[in-house]
């Protein structure tokens, strides 16, 4: 027989070992949008298109997944892309490639490197999506913490 409180000293015991192995590192589930228009294409096409994002990143896996959806292109989709780093309205280059820019809405993943991680974070990536009228990007969205 177990002396008053000791199963509650033990558990607490446990507890604690699990928490100390764990640290303050426990993966945690960021949100992000982007709302795609031709008005922050660099320079802006004029466009009607519009599109939308919703990006999910896991800090310990280090998985992005995304869904696309858009609508009113000039044509089919031909690419899209994660770019970075950089701010609204600055153009950079390619960072992730998402396949299946014809499909809509356009799902994916893929596991980011730290830098890549850095920009996400740092509010530096945007998603565009490229036509053959548009080769450079007809409809670009700035990927920010969902709200």
């Amino acid at each position: 027989m177990r002396a008053p409180g000791t199963t509650a000293a033990i558990a607490a015991s446990f507890i604690a070992a699990a928490l100390a192995v764990a640290g303050p590192g426990w993966a945690e589930t960021l949100h992000y949008t982007a709302t795609l228009d031709s008005a922050q294409e660099t320079p802006p096409t004029g466009s009607d298109a519009t599109g939308h994002a919703t990006v999910a990143y896991d800090t310990d896996s280090k998985l992005l997944i995304w869904t696309v959806d858009y609508k009113g292109l000039s044509g089919p989709a031909t690419m899209a892309h994660f770019h970075g780093p950089a701010a609204a309205g600055v153009p950079a280059g390619v960072v992730v490639v998402i396949p299946g820019a014809t499909d809509d809405p356009i799902k994916g993943s893929t596991v980011l490197t730290d830098a890549q991680a850095k920009m996400l974070k740092d509010g530096l990536l945007y998603i565009n999506i490229h036509t053959a009228k548009n080769p450079k990007g007809e409809i670009r969205g700035q990927v920010e913490p969902a709200g």
